[in-house]
C-alpha cells in the first residue's frame, strides 16, 4: 500500500531549518498504514532534509558547516548565468540531498531518541516550499 501526504512551509531561506517531525508522523498515521518506510523529499533544488538534534547549538554547528562548505559570498558561475546570487544555495541543497527515508512500525516513526526530521531553505529569500511525503507498507 502507497499513501502520499503533503507538508507546506513558509521559509525565510539563508539556511532556515524546520522540525517537521510531527508533520511526518501525522501523515505516517493518516494513512492508516502500520509498517513500513516512509519517504520525505523536498521537490526544490535550494532545499534538503536531514535528520539532527534539533537544538540551538547543533542547529548552529549546521549552519557554519554550511557557511564553511559553500560560503554565501563566493563567487559562483550560476550567479553569472541567472543573476540571482542563489548559487552556494544550489551547492549546499546538493551536498545535503533532497530526501531521508525512516523505517516506521505500529504506525511510530522508528527515530533515535535525539533525532529529529530536519527540512533546510537555504534559499536567499522567503519562500512557499511544499514537501512531499510518501508512505510505504503494510
Amino acid at each position: 500500500m502507497v499513501y502520499t501526504g503533503t507538508i507546506h512551509l513558509a521559509t525565510q531561506g539563508h539556511t532556515d531549518m524546520h522540525d517537521i517531525t510531527g508533520e511526518v508522523q501525522r501523515i505516517v498515521r493518516e494513512s492508516g498504514i502500520r509498517s513500513g518506510i516512509v519517504t520525505v523529499f523536498s521537490p526544490s533544488s535550494t532545499s534538503g532534509i536531514t535528520t539532527i538534534e534539533f537544538e540551538a547549538g547543533a542547529l548552529s554547528d549546521l549552519k557554519r558547516l554550511f557557511e564553511e562548505l559553500a560560503p554565501e559570498h563566493r563567487e559562483y558561475l550560476h550567479n553569472l548565468r541567472w543573476g540571482d546570487g542563489n548559487g552556494y544555495a544550489h551547492v549546499r541543497a546538493a551536498l545535503l540531498g533532497p530526501s531521508l527515508t525512516v523505517p516506521f512500525s505500529e504506525g511510530r516513526l522508528l527515530l533515535g531518541t535525539w533525532q529529529q526530521i530536519t527540512f533546510i531553505d537555504f534559499d536567499n529569500r522567503p519562500r512557499q516550499r511544499r514537501i512531499i511525503v510518501q508512505v510505504v507498507g503494510e
